[in-house]
């Protein structure tokens, strides 16, 4: 029996907080069971496992064994969607690439996590063709004979702290870090998931988050735990937004990115006056903005704060109160504590520090980053960089990062990763970038660009960035400068900056930006 079940509700008996026991278990038990519609078409539990057993044995093939690193840079699909299912189950450790990521970002995490194969399709050709992907072989899934026999797909004992995936986060300076993410971390988020977004039997949950990003791969464990099902589009599409939910009658929207600003910003009588979702749940909802989105979008706000390094959930607002990511999950401990390492009074801003009763909430290791792991797992608490402060009431209310990077579109970018390919331009000697307000989402980026001689004209310079750089890390905004002011150790001052992007150009207005 497990030691915590007063946390995990839908902990079954002899249940080790583990996925693949649970994933195989709820396939087997009822076939035709419909889990998931990816646009509008079901998937039911006898597709998952004949997609399971057909994949499991094109591993074998390529030579895989349990333990083994697979790159996955696909839209979302259903066949990703099986494609995910077989190599939990078969103890492949799966590595999501983000379909953003161009040239650059893409070496530079197949180098770091050496994966034996980079899964692709026909849309990811091009931007693959190009690079060096060092001994990782680019394969495409092979076409599956529909009316073959059906072999009973095999799931291996895999150890509950094994590696799930690795995610690569920018959420602090420097190259993207690889957070090692367990079977139990995917769990517990599977399970927070539920309790973040009130989910209830028969709740049917929309699901139109990159399946590269842990926000879309989390709900995947979700059926399996509670009698809901997904509904699963392609991508988000504010034109097709209210149509998807009303074919799929959906209760539950998760929001990220400017989801929200968007749909705010849509004509009102594209939607309906009543409709069936009931929670939005997410993170970026202004204390000043609650009451309105509420009201114009009908819906009941649940926000929540998490990163991926603590099984993606910390926080979740089940009071309502606007603007507060409420308050610390069951099994996890709160503490703010400011420069000096002690706790901060009431009101006041700190570092958010995470605790946890349940072994392996946590990440265990950022891979080959031991100064990095060092710095976020101090005594067995996890340092987030993050800042909060704590109400009266025992509520929190996030403030920001404490590191130098901007959240884009529900992307946490580094600065560090735009800046060091600005750097390879010939004309720019040094650049910085910044956050600056948007009216979407939560940050545009603005880039303060000191030229080494003749300055080269925007349209031109924005252009080459846009063969470098996934979409989310491109500057909105440049900026000439005619130098930077250094800090002794010859970093810029950036808190110098002026925010203001009235003197900037903004290539919003370039129709290829």
């Amino acid at each position: 029996m497990h030691p915590y079940p007063e946390y995990f509700a839908h902990r079954h008996a002899n249940d080790e907080l583990d996925c693949v026991p649970l994933l195989a278990a709820g396939l087997r038990r009822a076939p035709s069971r419909t889990v998931a519609h990816f646009d509008d078409q079901p998937i039911t539990c006898h597709d998952i496992a004949r997609h399971v057993a057909q994949l499991q044995r094109w591993f074998a093939r390529e030579g895989l064994e349990p333990g083994d690193r697979v790159a996955v840079m696909l839209s979302n699909s259903a066949e990703h969607v099986h494609l995910i299912y077989a190599l939990v189950l078969s103890g492949l450790v799966w590595v999501p690439v983000n379909t953003k990521l161009r040239a650059a970002g893409l070496v530079y995490l197949l180098q770091h996590s050496e994966p034996k194969l980079l899964i692709i399709d026909d849309e990811f050709e091009a931007v693959t063709a190009t690079i060096d992907c060092a001994a990782t072989r680019r394969v495409r899934i092979p076409a599956f004979d529909a009316q073959e026999a059906h072999a009973a797909f095999t799931s291996p004992n895999i150890g509950v702290h094994d590696p799930l995936c690795i995610i690569y986060t920018s959420g602090t300076t420097g190259a993207p870090k690889g957070v090692v993410f367990t079977h139990r971390m995917m769990r517990i988020a599977g399970e927070a998931a539920l309790r973040v977004a009130d989910v209830r039997e028969g709740d049917r949950l929309f699901l139109w988050e990159p399946l590269c990003h842990i926000g879309g791969a989390q709900m995947l464990l979700l059926p399996f735990l509670e009698a809901v099902t997904l509904h699963a589009v392609p991508r988000f599409s504010a034109s097709q937004f209210w149509a998807q939910i009303q074919r799929a009658r959906a209760t539950h929207l998760h929001y990220l990115g400017g989801v929200l600003d968007i749909l705010m910003q849509l004509p009102p009588d594209v939607q309906a006056e009543t409709h069936t979702l009931r929670v939005a749940w997410g993170a970026g909802v202004s204390a000043s903005a609650w009451m309105t989105v509420q009201g114009r979008l009908n819906v009941r706000l649940r926000e929540c704060y998490g990163m991926t390094e603590c099984s993606s959930f910390a926080t979740a607002n089940a009071t309502g109160k606007p603007g507060s990511i409420g308050r610390a999950l069951p099994w996890i401990e709160i503490e703010l504590l400011g420069e000096d390492g002690q706790p901060v009074k009431h009101g006041e801003a700190g570092e958010i520090v995470l605790s946890s009763k349940v072994e392996g909430t946590f990440l265990p290791t950022y891979l080959k980053h031991p100064d990095a792991t060092r710095a976020a797992l101090r005594d067995g608490r996890l340092h987030t960089g993050d800042r909060a402060r704590r109400d009266g009431d025992g509520d929190f209310f996030f403030i920001g990062r404490q590191t130098d990077s901007m959240r884009v579109r529900g992307e946490n970018v580094s600065a560090w990763e735009i800046e060091r390919i600005f750097a390879e331009h010939p004309a720019v000697h040094a650049s910085a970038a910044i956050g600056v307000a948007s009216a979407i989402g939560e940050q545009d980026i603005l880039l303060n660009v000191q030229f080494k001689d003749a300055p080269v004209d925007w349209e031109t310079m924005h252009a080459w960035a846009r063969e470098r750089l996934a979409s989310f890390q491109l500057p909105r905004y440049y900026r000439a400068v005619e130098s930077f002011e250094l800090t002794a150790s010859e970093r810029i001052k950036k808190h110098l900056l002026p925010r203001s992007v009235d003197d900037a150009w903004d290539r919003m207005g370039n129709a290829r930006a």
